[in-house]
């Protein structure tokens, strides 16, 4: 493991990069303890507030992990799917917001991605996956509800949906596009979507979802997709409509 000189990163961000390359590639396996700060400062010619400083970053991402006492020092971490979401969602949100994707693009994206889980979640779904979509379902059509607590219930309601796939790779994929470019699309439809409308699609996908039908969820979820697209398309026509208007006066 080697720093490069002409790299515009910081000595820490350097070092943090260079051990998780060597977690990535399977020369640090899980559990592995890594050399002491003394041994990497030797190894990499910085000081050791330098080596300190990057094995924080790697602790941040969950790569590694520190003990105290004679046994101690710093271990190769083993990452769980469910710890590995949050960073996902993290990163998902942060991609949209500063590369301003379009929200047709992202609505795109979001439906795509979730239609490949529709035959797994018919097949495999359990009584709790569908105990889930069905409460959520119950929330959505309370009248009291608020805009924000209809999101989250939105999104609670296609989290079970995934995760009725039963499979742990698919969630995490999918953790960015249902808890990240969800709610972006919910912020800009739910002042003009019909909430009832809402409710009666995601019944038709439960109901499909229960009966093990992998087109019926399919079919659904298409048509979830033209309703938001169609909310998206018409909430922009008119935002620019606002807006000539208000330059021709």
């Amino acid at each position: 493991m080697k720093l490069d000189p002409q790299s515009p990163a910081d000595l820490p961000a350097q070092i943090a990069t260079a051990i998780r390359d060597e977690i990535i590639a399977g020369r640090l396996i899980v559990d592995a303890r890594l050399p002491s700060e003394t041994e990497l400062a030797e190894q990499f010619k910085v000081s050791r507030p330098t080596v300190r400083e990057a094995l924080k970053r790697l602790a941040a991402q969950s790569l590694i992990r520190t003990q105290r006492g004679a046994t101690g020092g710093a271990f190769v971490n083993r990452i769980s799917f469910p710890e590995a979401y949050a960073q996902q969602i993290t990163t998902s949100t942060l991609l949209l917001s500063m590369n301003e994707v379009s929200f047709e693009t992202a609505c795109e994206a979001r439906f795509a991605l979730e239609r490949s889980c529709a035959t797994l979640s018919a097949q495999r779904r359990t009584a709790d996956h569908l105990a889930d979509m069905r409460a959520e379902i119950h929330r959505q059509a309370q009248p009291g509800l608020t805009d924000e607590a209809f999101c989250a219930s939105d999104v609670a309601f296609h989290r079970a949906l995934v995760d009725g796939a039963c499979n742990p790779v698919l969630s995490y994929q999918l953790a960015g596009a249902v808890e990240a470019m969800q709610p972006l699309m919910n912020m800009i439809t739910f002042s003009a979507r019909d909430r009832a409308r809402i409710v009666a699609l995601h019944k038709a996908i439960a109901e499909a979802v229960e009966a093990q039908d992998p087109d019926a969820v399919f079919s659904g979820l298409t048509a979830l997709e033209e309703e938001t697209q169609t909310l998206g398309a018409g909430i922009f026509a008119a935002r620019a409509a606002q807006g000539s208007a208000g330059l021709a006066r």
